[in-house]
């Protein structure tokens, strides 16, 4: 796993920075409106409801909200933001720590990393994750965050862009398939498998070709440390807590914590641009967080006893 993002970071070196950068978009795109919602679409048909259908989105939903707070607290006053960069611009710099802080990389890494260390069936763990708490709660109150301290009128984009996310729609329909017990043809159970086997490397190539980093990047480690803190260490610390408040069974709640363990994503780079937010923070924060994950993850697997 970790070798497909090294070369996803060495192919970016070897590229330059903007030729990685048109081709990691085409690459994310691909993963985003075809491979991706038909792993979803594969996932969530041959799943089984039940309550845990529940308990994991509220688990995911409590995390990412709480972690939103836990960073107004600690930024929204901008005395540190402004101590730390100047006065300049620090609505922008706000509303990328928060989204960098709350928003994690459940998918294009969760998955790879659910799918390496528990096996395929966890897969469902991620899916449940992202598409039934994080995603819809990105493109609603990330959009508003992101809107509230960049600037809202660009690009026309709005919470309603929810409905345009191709995953939401493939978690739909394979929620009602599953609860009406409709049954998967042979040729579409062997074209999802195809597809979302696909789903893995690329995303790790993505997150891989993501990576950059900016020069002084010393001086900017204050700012930055609480953000990978909360997002490493506190959400997967009350992914943990509220696992065990909603009765999370035992052989789910390692997932789920593991789940709530991953880097910021790397969506919230478009959603940045989108609204003139500092992106380049943005940026370092998931490099950063990216490659202290190779330290946190282990710790967490091996405060769960996970194998």
């Amino acid at each position: 796993m970790a070798c497909i993002i090294l070369i996803g970071v060495l192919w970016r070196l070897y590229l330059g920075a903007k030729v990685a950068d048109i081709i990691r978009s085409h690459l994310a795109k691909s993963v985003y409106e075809i491979f991706l919602p038909a792993l979803v679409l594969h996932v969530l048909w041959q799943a089984e409801l039940s309550l845990n259908t529940v308990r994991i989105p509220v688990v995911a939903a409590l995390s990412v909200l709480l972690c939103l707070l836990a960073t107004f607290l600690i930024y929204g006053n901008g005395l540190l933001i402004k101590k730390m960069l100047g006065p300049n611009a620090v609505g922008k710099k706000m509303g990328a720590l928060m989204l960098a802080a709350a928003f994690g990389n459940f998918s294009y890494l969760g998955i790879p990393v659910l799918t390496q260390v528990f096996g395929s069936w966890s897969q469902f763990v991620a899916v449940h994750f992202d598409m039934l708490a994080s995603t819809p709660l990105l493109f609603t109150v990330g959009i508003l965050v992101a809107g509230h301290y960049g600037k809202a009128e660009s690009a026309g984009a709005s919470p309603f862009e929810l409905l345009k996310v191709p995953a939401l729609w493939a978690a739909a329909l394979g929620l009602i398939a599953s609860a009406n017990h409709l049954f998967m043809p042979d040729w579409l159970e062997k074209i999802l498998s195809l597809l979302g086997s696909a789903v893995v490397p690329l995303m790790l190539l993505s997150v891989g070709m993501a990576l950059r980093w900016r020069a002084g990047w010393f001086v900017r480690i204050p700012l930055i440390f609480p953000v990978i803190a909360i997002q490493l260490m506190l959400m997967p610390l009350i992914a943990w807590t509220a696992s065990v408040g909603v009765r999370m069974p035992e052989n789910l709640i390692a997932p789920v914590v593991i789940e709530g363990a991953m880097p910021s994503m790397v969506l919230g780079l478009v959603i940045c641009d989108r609204f003139k937010l500092d992106t380049a923070l943005y940026a370092e924060i998931v490099t950063l967080s990216t490659a202290l994950s190779l330290l946190s993850l282990p710790f967490w697997m091996a405060w769960l006893h996970v194998a």
